[in-house]
């Protein structure tokens, strides 16, 4: 290539970039209009999945405005308005694009039946009160003396260490326990049916501690002290003389 044709190169080169550079921008305009001004990228329909939540309910909580446009939809926040449904134990909130929110819940669960006036509070492990009942169903666990109203429950370290004890037990164990008496976060008792007890202590080392109850419990005791699985205990009863 000549001086000259390389001169004259150099000398056109800049409108070339401006032209780029114009079009890139307008690209990027187009973008933000669809996304943020058009009526083409908004939320027409919000679908619900995952749990027997009613849908109603969970589109109610959400409160989500038809016709928003989907990338300015908090979805992080949506979930959380979610979560504060009292079946929610967890929420997700997706964009689906180009026009739908679908929002997935996992309702909360019965685990502990706790003693109520006339009949029994149905508990999930996280302490929050689903519903009531005249008689306590047998899958569920009796919790024994967890102290406070049922409101309470929620906030309660000792409730919430015997919930996650009880989400921690093996199914082989979990079949086996008919109460939980929890007098604080580190001094949960497991009572088997028969009325063996178990003290378990605080919810750490679950693993350990059910491997040493699975071989504990060929023993045949009337109680087993697992709170230090490096130092297990068994005996004809508990510390205070009486199996559970």
């Amino acid at each position: 290539m000549s001086q000259q044709a390389r001169t004259w190169r150099g000398r056109h080169d800049p409108w070339k970039a401006a032209f780029f550079g114009l079009a890139a921008a307008a690209l990027v305009a187009g973008v933000a209009w669809a996304l943020l001004g058009s009526s083409f990228l908004v939320v027409r329909t919000v679908r619900t999945t995952g749990s027997a939540v009613p849908s109603a309910t969970v589109v109610r909580a959400a409160g989500i405005k038809l016709g928003t446009p989907l990338i300015r939809v908090d979805t992080a926040a949506v979930a959380h308005r979610v979560e504060q449904i009292r079946q929610v134990q967890s929420a997700r909130v997706t964009l689906s694009w180009p026009d739908a929110i679908v929002i997935w819940t996992k309702s909360r669960t019965a685990v502990f039946a706790v003693g109520a006036s006339h009949g029994y509070d149905l508990v999930d492990s996280y302490g929050v009160v689903l519903r009531w009942a005249p008689s306590a169903p047998r899958r569920l666990v009796l919790l024994k003396s967890p102290g406070g109203s049922a409101g309470s429950l929620r906030h309660d370290p000792s409730v919430l260490a015997a919930g996650t004890v009880v989400r921690k037990l093996p199914s082989w164990l979990r079949s086996r326990v008919a109460a939980v008496r929890a007098a604080g976060p580190a001094d949960v008792i497991l009572i088997l049916r028969g009325g063996v007890s178990v003290k378990w202590g605080n919810p750490g080392h679950a693993a350990a501690k059910a491997s040493e109850m699975a071989i504990l419990l060929r023993t045949k005791a009337g109680y087993y002290d697992v709170s230090d699985p490096n130092t297990a205990v068994t005996g004809s009863s508990g510390p205070s003389g009486s199996a559970g």
